[in-house]
């Protein structure tokens, strides 16, 4: 018995180490898709002071990925395409290693051996709904820090800042709207990408696959995971920038709505779509590279 505890952690501990290596690298690679995308959500939003000192929310402005990216690169120069970096990785790489390491016990204890399409969505769904929960301050504080709106000299100052002024409901903002969206983007992905490298090993008759094909085959369920999960994102993005603003997820939807338009809800598709697609890919394809090596697989 004891010695099943002690494979179970060394098995656990293998997968947190081979996830947190494939976050680090993802993340330090496709950091300015996330950038763009958190400047194109929150672009044209700006609070403007009335003379009583009460803040208003100001929405308009249409500009695209590649003015966000020029405009970025032109203020910033090329090194601000890379600002949030740090409290990306602060989330990314513990959370990616934690992902996988709960995807890692729940399939081994829970899960059968050639796991159903709605088996792979639960597994996907509850690993990562796990992790957003667990992560969530660090996630408003990456989105606040890259957004450019928050003049914070570093994440301690911007957590501080929260902390006073918004207290433990401001690092938990947006918490509905982060879970309603990672939860079903790592469900639908785990359920797509197990279902494509089945097909892809079925017809390149090949028991695996080597990294190339692995990395199609997570880019192409990253495409779909993403856009069904867009509108979640955007909405999870303005609670998370201006908590006061909304009293929740529906008023949130209905101002993206007045402004914008359905268009609205699918603000910085193209580089969210790009990042987490590729971002997704990268960290399959090191982490079941490094499976391989440690022995998990």
């Amino acid at each position: 018995m004891g010695r099943g505890v002690k494979h179970d952690t060394i098995s656990l501990g293998k997968a947190f180490f081979a996830g947190a290596l494939s976050g680090t690298c993802s993340t330090l690679l496709f950091q300015p898709f996330d950038l763009v995308k958190t400047r194109l959500q929150v672009e044209g939003l700006s609070l403007t002071s009335t003379p009583a000192g009460t803040g208003k929310l100001k929405i308009g402005g249409n500009n695209g990925m590649l003015y966000i990216l020029c405009s970025v690169a032109r203020r910033e120069h090329i090194v601000g395409l890379w600002r949030g970096l740090v409290p990306s990785l602060s989330r990314c790489v513990p959370g990616i290693g934690m992902y996988f390491c709960t995807l890692h016990g729940l399939t081994q204890n829970f899960g059968s051996k050639e796991p159903s399409m709605g088996e792979s969505l639960l597994m996907g769904a509850c690993a990562r709904t796990i992790v957003g929960v667990t992560l969530l301050p660090v996630t408003v504080l990456k989105a606040r820090y890259e957004s450019g709106v928050f003049k914070y000299n570093s994440m301690f100052h911007a957590l501080i800042s929260i902390w006073r002024s918004e207290g433990v409901r401001g690092l938990y903002s947006g918490l509905l709207a982060t879970v309603a969206r990672d939860a079903p983007f790592s469900g639908i992905y785990f359920m797509f990408y197990t279902r494509i490298k089945g097909l892809a090993k079925y017809e390149l008759r090949s028991p695996e696959l080597n990294p190339a094909e692995t990395f199609v085959c997570g880019a192409l369920a990253g495409v779909f995971a993403s856009i069904l999960t867009q509108p979640a994102d955007v909405v999870k993005t303005r609670l998370q920038l201006y908590p006061h603003k909304f009293t929740g997820n529906g008023d949130a939807v209905s101002s993206i709505l007045k402004a914008d338009g359905v268009t609205g809800l699918f603000k910085g598709i193209v580089p969210r779509t790009l990042r987490k697609t590729l971002m997704a890919a990268l960290s399959w394809t090191v982490y079941e590279q490094i499976s391989r090596k440690l022995g998990l697989t």
